[in-house]
């Protein structure tokens, strides 16, 4: 039982920071000015902004609803932590072309643990403790 409540938390806990931090991430950006696409490419940078914040709403919910062991919160998990990896695996280019690989592999780092609890997640519902 024990083990089940700490992966649990560990990836509630996780989706939430996760979650938050894209948020802040990209608030932080804009209030300093470091999205320069919103003048050469708004477009594209809107949609891609859309992307990153209903991720990052996912992933809160889906991190509350995992604490919370509401009914369908795997389900949620699973999907946030889908759009995550997509995220992941698509968001590094932008900083491998700056030349900024600290943000390479820290989402390398997230995209690993993102993968592992997801596999997890569908291996071993029964350690989630939730209803599915």
């Amino acid at each position: 039982m024990a083990q089940k409540m700490k992966i649990r938390k560990i990836a509630a806990v996780y989706s939430l920071l996760i979650g938050l931090s894209m948020f802040g991430m990209w608030t932080m950006f804009w209030i300093i000015g470091e999205i320069p696409e919103l003048e050469t490419e708004p477009i594209r940078i809107g949609m891609h902004l859309a992307a990153e914040f209903v991720t990052a709403v996912l992933l809160i919910a889906g991190g509350i609803a995992l604490l919370k062991s509401w009914k369908h919160s795997m389900n949620l998990f699973q999907f946030s932590m889908g759009m995550l990896i997509y995220t992941l695996i698509q968001s590094p280019g932008y900083f491998a072309e700056q030349g900024e690989f600290a943000f390479v592999a820290m989402f390398a780092i997230f995209l690993l643990i993102a993968g592992i609890l997801l596999i997890w997640s569908f291996k071993n519902p029964e350690d989630f403790g939730c209803l599915k």
